[in-house]
C-alpha cells in the first residue's frame, strides 16, 4: 500500500485528468486520448454555455473547438454514441465490449411482437432513401414501447424503432441538429471487424470487472463503496463490487493507497504508478484555472470531492426552484489544486456574448492578482470556446 498526503492526492486527481500544470491533452488528437483515459464521457443535451462532454474535453484540451468533438463522432468515426455511464460517448473500437447490451436489446425486441415488422419495413426505408430522422418515418400504429439499455420510451413509434434500432447497433446516430438525432445504416460507417467482433469477454462478472477498472481510470483515484462512479455496473452491490476489487487487486491491474485524513482506502490503476512516484516528490505545478462540466468524470464521486478538496457541488438543474442555493446551470471552477469556487454562466448565441450570472468564491479563496488574472484567462478562452466575441457580467 502507498500513502499520500491530502496535498499530493489531489495533485494526482488533477494531473491524471489533466486539469494543471501543462497541457496534457491538445487538439483532436488529444480530444480522442482523453476519452480513450476516461473509457467514456457522459452526454447529456441541454446546452446553456456548451454540452456536458464538450465542457469535458475543453477544461483539459488545449485548443479544443466543438467542431472537434463533432468530426471525432460524425466524419472520423472514432467515437460512438452509447450508453454506458448514461448516455455517452465511447470508443468506437470498444463496441464489441457492449455486444450484451447489443444481445438484450434484441431479445427485449421480441417483447413487443410488432416490433420485428416495424424494423424491417425501417431498415428497407433507409435503404432506399438514406439519412433519417423520426419525422421522416411514418408509423399508424400505436404501442408503448421502453429501451432494453437506457432510458429512451414512449408511444411514438418512428421514434421507438429508431432508437430499437440504434441499440442494437444496426444503426448508428449520422448526425444532430441541435438535439434531433439523424440516423443510418451503422454498416455504412463502422467496420465489420467491429460490428460483427466475437463477445471478447466470457461472462457477466468479467464484462462488469472490466468496466469498473475502466471506471477507476476515468476517476483517478475512487474507493469501494457505493459511488455514481459504479451507475450501470454495481453501484449497490457490495458483494460484487468486492469481489471485482479484490480480483483487480490479486491480478495486480490496481493499487491501494492510503491518504491522510482518509478511514477507507483509494484505488488507482497500476498504469499509473510513474504519476503516483511523481507526486511523491511533491512537484510545484503551474496552475491553470478551468471550469468543470457538471457530470465530468473528475465529478463523479462528490463525497470523494469533499473529502480530498473540502468541496460541496450538486447540479441543481432538476433542484425545485426554490431549493436552489445557486442556480440551474452552475460549473464548479478550479485553480492549481484546489476549489476556488462556481459559476453561473450562459451563453447568448447570436448576440455572441458569454454572460456571467455570478461567481461565488469559496470562503476559504483570497482574491489575489494571480488568481483574478486566471479567471480572466480562462473566461476569454471560454467564450471564445463558445463562439462569443464579449464576456458580459450582469
Amino acid at each position: 500500500m502507498i500513502s499520500l498526503t491530502n496535498r499530493q492526492a489531489r495533485q494526482f486527481m488533477l494531473l491524471k485528468q489533466g486539469l494543471t500544470g501543462e497541457y496534457k491533452f491538445t487538439g483532436k488528437q488529444g480530444a480522442f486520448d482523453f476519452v480513450r483515459q476516461a473509457g467514456c464521457i457522459q452526454y447529456d443535451p441541454v446546452n446553456v454555455c456548451g454540452k456536458n462532454a464538450e465542457l469535458t474535453l475543453q477544461s483539459r484540451v488545449k485548443d479544443f473547438t466543438k467542431d472537434i468533438l463533432d468530426e471525432l463522432l460524425y466524419k472520423d468515426r472514432k467515437l460512438f454514441d452509447y450508453p454506458d455511464k448514461c448516455l455517452s460517448i465511447i470508443l468506437t473500437e470498444d463496441l464489441p465490449y457492449f455486444n450484451r447490451y447489443r444481445q438484450d436489446s434484441r431479445n427485449h425486441a421480441k417483447n413487443y411482437p410488432e416490433m420485428k415488422e416495424l424494423i424491417n419495413y425501417t431498415h428497407s426505408f433507409i435503404e432506399k432513401n438514406g439519412v433519417v430522422c423520426s419525422d421522416d418515418i411514418k408509423i399508424d400504429d400505436k404501442f408503448y414501447w421502453h429501451s432494453a439499455i437506457h432510458w429512451s420510451a414512449g408511444n411514438n413509434l418512428s421514434r421507438s424503432v429508431l432508437e430499437q434500432m440504434y441499440s442494437t447497433v444496426d444503426l448508428i446516430i449520422h448526425h444532430k441538429k441541435g438535439t434531433r438525432k439523424y440516423y443510418d445504416l451503422a454498416e455504412k460507417y463502422i467496420s465489420s471487424e467491429i460490428l460483427d467482433a466475437p463477445e471478447p469477454l466470457p461472462d457477466d462478472f468479467e464484462h462488469k470487472k472490466w468496466r469498473v477498472l475502466r471506471r477507476i481510470g476515468a476517476v483517478g483515484l475512487i474507493w469501494n463503496r457505493p459511488s455514481d462512479a459504479w451507475l450501470y455496473i454495481c453501484r449497490s452491490d457490495n458483494q460484487i463490487r468486492n469481489k471485482i476489487f479484490q480480483e483487480l487487486l490479486n491480478e495486480n491491474k490496481i493499487i491501494e493507497i492510503s491518504v491522510d485524513g482518509l478511514k477507507d482506502i483509494l484505488y488507482c490503476q497500476i498504469e499509473d504508478m510513474k504519476l503516483i512516484e511523481y507526486v511523491l516528490q511533491n512537484p510545484e505545478l503551474k496552475p491553470r484555472c478551468e471550469l468543470i462540466a457538471p457530470l465530468d468524470c473528475f465529478m463523479w464521486d462528490r463525497k470523494l470531492i469533499k473529502s480530498l478538496f473540502d468541496f460541496e457541488y450538486s447540479w441543481e438543474i432538476y433542484t425545485p426552484p426554490n431549493k436552489r442555493k445557486y442556480g440551474v446551470y452552475v460549473l464548479p471552477m478550479i485553480f492549481g489544486e484546489n476549489f476556488i469556487g462556481r459559476i453561473d454562466a450562459s451563453a447568448e448565441r447570436k448576440e455572441k456574448n458569454l454572460i456571467i450570472k455570478n461567481i461565488w468564491y469559496e470562503n476559504n479563496i483570497k482574491q489575489t492578482k494571480e488568481l483574478k488574472s486566471a479567471v480572466e484567462n480562462c473566461l476569454r478562452r471560454f467564450a471564445k470556446f463558445n463562439e462569443c466575441e464579449n464576456i458580459k457580467f450582469i
